[in-house]
């Protein structure tokens, strides 16, 4: 009975979601995932080609949910399947999968790749054409980027923002919507962690506006917020106040001789009644127009295409990747038009398992760590007893038998 209220229940998830979302593909590597994937044997003759397994990895939330994970340390890593065709004119296009980045990767990507026309899936690797890269991208401690690369009339161009991504060892969802005003979101784990449009955040256009370099201000133009009070007059007197006064608290000394030390004179402290250059007050200025601008003018160099949101017709899905440590696990590939269901997908799988996930991850570290602590313990007592072996063994007396021999 639960069993089947469990499929009555996705069921009419999914009767409500097609009624709303076009789906074009989508991955979860359940049933006979690698018949719709071909591994590429690009630099497999070189000995540089990697492989996948299919596993949930060492720490997940389900068993049985499964993803593919990079295997073999320092190699090349290509898959790719081919999907209905995409066009994504005069539509949303979302791209949202999820990456566990179980290893200490070191230095490697973790990102997806779509592509259009005609792709050698057993040739496929980082030499073949694509239309979108997005996803992290970790070296050391210093990168920590989120790839956004979109290509352009067959010219690659990065997002010019610095975009970071996680780089813990749990399972993060990844989610670019790209939609027919050329304006995107990048959300992570369901949150939104940069938007804009195409046209300022890539170099793929020259910018519609410019700065005019020929304008100059206008001799007019008055840019003093606060100007001189015309009606403001010195105090009589303020100009005889001297700034030092003759000491009224010093006493000549007793031992002053004025035939010989010349005649006593207090010495200058600064003078309390002095206030310093007389300055007429600041008063608004009644004519102050702001701080003057170099305007902006229409690019001549600049022409709009309508189209710049739109990729050639999509074709293929991929992961084409370099890692120096293996293990990361991909997963939950989802290509679709409806921001909405992507966000469904995560709230489904990532928000109701993340925090499960997180306890299994958090008890295989505290093994992980009391191994390590005991494989220390031993190593050092092994070292010590080495280290006491070879104390004994310097004073063993037919050690200096042998010398004695030697010399005979």
């Amino acid at each position: 009975m639960e069993e089947a209220l469990k499929l009555l229940f996705l069921f009419l998830i999914f009767l409500s979601r097609s009624a709303y979302a076009e789906i074009f593909f989508e991955e979860r590597f359940e049933d006979e995932w690698s018949s719709r994937w071909v591994l590429s044997d690009w630099k497999r003759s070189d000995g540089k080609a990697g492989t996948f397994r299919h596993t949930a990895g060492q720490w997940s939330a389900d068993p049985n949910d499964k993803g593919i994970q990079t295997y073999n340390d320092a190699k090349h890593f290509a898959i790719s399947a081919k999907i209905p065709e995409i066009s994504n004119k005069d539509r949303t296009l979302v791209v949202q999968y999820s990456i566990k980045f179980e290893q200490d990767i070191e230095c490697g990507g973790g990102y997806i790749k779509l592509h259009s026309g005609y792709v050698n899936q057993k040739k496929y690797g980082g030499d073949t054409p694509y239309s979108l890269m997005f996803g992290p991208d970790i070296c050391g401690t210093q990168t920590k980027k989120l790839h956004v690369i979109v290509s352009y009339q067959g010219q690659n161009y990065p997002i010019k923002k610095e975009l970071q991504c996680q780089t813990d060892k749990l399972t993060h969802f990844y989610t670019f919507i790209l939609r027919p005003d050329a304006t995107y979101s990048v959300l992570v784990d369901n949150r939104e962690l940069d938007s804009g449009t195409l046209y300022t955040d890539w170099d793929i256009l020259p910018p519609p506006k410019i700065k005019d370099v020929h304008a100059k201000k206008p001799a007019d133009w008055d840019d003093r917020e606060y100007i001189d009070d015309p009606n403001d007059v010195k105090p009589e007197g303020r100009n005889k106040i001297p700034t030092e006064i003759p000491d009224p608290k010093a006493k000549k000394p007793a031992d002053w001789d004025e035939d010989d030390d010349g005649i006593w004179r207090p010495p200058k402290v600064p003078n309390p009644a002095y206030k310093g250059p007389w300055r007429r007050k600041k008063i608004k200025n009644p004519n102050y127009k702001g701080k003057w601008k170099i305007p902006w003018i229409d690019n001549p160099d600049f022409e709009d295409d309508p189209d710049l949101y739109v990729f050639m017709p999509i074709k293929y899905v991929g992961i084409d990747v370099w890692q120096v440590k293996a293990g990361s696990v991909f997963d939950n590939i989802l290509i679709c038009d409806d921001p909405q269901y992507a966000k469904q997908v995560v709230e489904e799988i990532w928000a109701q398992n993340r925090e499960f996930e997180k306890e299994v991850f958090e008890e295989a570290e505290k093994v992980r760590r009391a191994r390590e602590e005991e494989e220390a313990k031993r190593a050092k007592e092994e070292g010590e007893k080495r280290k006491k072996n070879r104390r004994h063994r310097r004073h063993d007396p037919r050690d200096y038998l042998d010398d004695y021999h030697d010399e005979l």
